[in-house]
């Protein structure tokens, strides 16, 4: 169910859904489920670290832990090219994609910065996944409240959020492949 909302003068749909326990596509899905929205906030409290045009989703504005307990800001995220892998630790599907989700975040690093955002378990379960499937490369957020995947409408894993540094933001609720994991991130690289 979605529910339209007027923010700074943006219309964006919020999803009233909690996620499900679900792993993968629905079956017979042969095309990536995608959901696309574009805000523009516009601050007098703008710092001049952060350039004019980068726009702050409201997706973004969370704060969590992350799985080594550090604090984590969605608003660092603003203005930067990101990638955001939701994931539950025990989901068969994100076990398999998690060694090219590696190895596209190391082909990557500086270019664009992966985040892991693992829900629908505990933190010892979560921790187990970065270190069993060699994840670490990149920080993952324990969403143990499933809130950051409320925000960006996730109901199943693994999914991706593609971030623009414009604040575009492109969500995809299925699994990718390796070519077409590699093509998304050449689209974000060039944008």
């Amino acid at each position: 169910m979605f529910r339209r909302c007027r923010t700074v003068g943006a219309l964006f749909a919020v999803v009233l859904s909690v996620p499900l326990a679900a792993c993968g596509a629905q079956p017979g899905a042969t095309a990536p489920v995608t959901t696309t929205s574009t805000l523009t906030t516009t601050s007098a409290n703008a710092t001049a670290t952060r350039p004019a045009a980068a726009a702050i989703p409201e997706q973004l504005k969370f704060t969590v832990q992350t799985t080594d307990g550090q604090s984590f800001s969605g608003e660092s995220l603003a203005g930067k090219k990101v990638v955001l892998w939701f994931w539950a630790p025990w989901c068969p599907k994100c076990r398999a994609e998690a060694p090219r989700v590696a190895a596209a975040a190391q082909a990557n690093t500086g270019k664009i910065s992966f985040v892991g955002v693992a829900a629908q378990d505990d933190l010892p379960a979560m921790k187990k996944f970065v270190a069993d499937y060699k994840v670490g490369g990149f920080t993952h957020l324990a969403d143990l409240d499933a809130a950051i995947w409320t925000r960006f409408g996730i109901t199943q894993q693994p999914a991706y959020a593609f971030i623009g540094p414009d604040g575009k933001v492109d969500v995809v609720k299925q699994q990718l492949s390796e070519s077409a994991l590699a093509d998304r991130l050449d689209a974000l690289i060039a944008a």
